[in-house]
């Protein structure tokens, strides 16, 4: 393989990529800052974070793969130089997220009925409700802002969205030092605080957007041309049959961390805790990755629009050498500084027990999360979503959850047990996207 090939195609997705991983960074932020302000406010608090949050997270990351629909669709169009079909897009898009995030919140307050019937400590059900509530708040903004973020990296702005994303992490992070430890006259409100935080922030993040189109002349006449095109059942059909599959794949996936999570809550509380602070850090380095490779849906969906199947593979594993670069690093930092990571969420020696040695198995399984997130967002680039969702659906459902129960339980190996399902899940899915995208790239060459 000759690298020098590759490097024009890793200066443009690094450009490209830049801005969406500070975004992504900045999203998973959010919830890395109410970790370790809400764990130094308890490990109970911890706790019931760690169960509302895997809880919701399923239905927040189905509404944001629904969103994802638009990108492809969009890149497409803009890479084969037909500006009205963008406009369309974008009126259709806009449409289809809103009906489907109003629709979505009413399924997640109906969750909140179920909270007490999964198998959780009193204490840790009585302080998750009322902080569940509040992401439930939040999911409608979230949804409007990943909706006109999709549209702008479709056309390949990825700026803006880091811009607001940044922004707001700082509102957040301040509105929780205020509410969590009742600062400067607040209430010390704790695990409630770190709700309201997150609210105002995802409100925050649509309205920002706003005020951006409205300034600008340039985004001000393509929203308004936008509003006189047609609504178009086709489209929105078109939208949900790449979204949706999207959505289901990714929701598979954070199913089995979320219920992980809550067999971990089986364990105690202390394992609970360590199982939040263990992935906290993974998902840092998975959300890197994960603007790495929405970068890579936005090249190949470009370089498809041109017809230019060349470009789609150099693209592609030009993401995949980064990432997997990237992963491999973090990983070692993983290994060595096991001990002391934890204490950045933590001072119960417990819980950082625990969580160091989830942090081996971590260093392994982003390696794979690392393959298989890359393949898949070039599967997406190329709206080939119905089959990956199957093989993501065998992948972690049908090998990393039994894994993680037979270990866990089974052979009684503990907490660690069902991190082994991850890794399990993460390898087969990395392998076979892969297989996936090179089957496909043959099939279009």
């Amino acid at each position: 393989m000759n690298l020098a090939q590759y490097i024009p195609f890793y200066n443009r997705l690094i450009r490209l990529a830049i801005p969406v991983v500070l975004s992504q960074i900045g999203q998973v932020t959010v919830s890395l800052v109410d970790n370790i302000m809400v764990g130094h406010a308890g490990t109970l608090e911890l706790a019931a974070s760690a169960f509302a949050n895997n809880v919701f997270i399923i239905g927040m990351f189905f509404g944001m793969g629904i969103t994802y629909g638009l990108t492809p669709l969009v890149g497409k169009a803009y890479g084969n130089n037909e500006p009205v079909k963008v406009l369309q897009w974008l009126k259709n898009g806009l449409f289809t997220h809103f009906l489907a995030g109003a629709a979505l919140t009413m399924v997640m307050l109906g969750i909140y009925f179920l909270l007490p019937f999964m198998g959780q400590e009193p204490d840790i059900l009585r302080l998750a409700k009322p902080y569940y509530l509040l992401l439930c708040a939040s999911y409608l903004p979230f949804m409007l802002f990943f909706s006109i973020k999709q549209f702008f990296e479709g056309i390949g702005n990825t700026r803006i969205a880091m811009n607001i994303t940044l922004t707001t992490n700082v509102i957040n992070i301040i509105l929780n030092y205020l509410l969590i430890f009742g600062k400067f006259g607040f209430p010390e409100m704790g695990l409630v605080g770190a709700g309201i935080g997150t609210f105002v922030s995802r409100l925050a993040m649509p309205l920002m957007y706003m005020m951006i189109i409205f300034r600008k002349p340039q985004f001000r006449s393509v929203f308004a041309k936008a509003r006189a095109q047609v609504l178009s059942k086709k489209r929105v059909v078109s939208l949900l049959n790449i979204g949706l599959p999207i959505g289901f794949q990714i929701i598979v996936e954070v199913s089995t961390f979320s219920v992980g999570a809550v067999m971990m809550g089986w364990h105690g509380e202390t394992p609970l805790a360590a199982h939040q602070v263990a992935i906290g850090l993974a998902s840092f380095t998975y959300m890197i990755s994960l603007g790495i490779s929405q970068a890579t849906t936005i090249r190949v969906s470009h370089q498809l629009g041109q017809h230019d199947i060349r470009s789609v593979r150099m693209a592609t594993y030009a993401s995949t050498h980064l990432v997997l670069i990237f992963m491999s690093v973090m990983g070692l930092i993983f290994i060595l500084a096991k001990d002391y990571l934890p204490l950045i969420f933590t001072t119960d020696q417990a819980v950082i027990e625990i969580a160091s040695t989830l942090l081996i198995v971590a260093a392994i399984f982003q390696v794979f999360d690392g393959l298989q997130v890359i393949m898949l967002s070039a599967l997406r680039g190329m709206a080939d979503v119905k089959i990956p969702m199957l093989i993501a659906f065998a992948a972690y459902m049908l090998v990393g959850l039994p894994v993680s129960y037979v270990f866990s339980f089974t052979l009684n190996a503990g907490p660690i047990g069902i991190w082994y399902g991850y890794l399990a899940g993460l390898g087969l899915a990395g392998v076979l996207f892969f297989f996936r995208f090179r089957q496909n790239v043959s099939e279009k060459a």
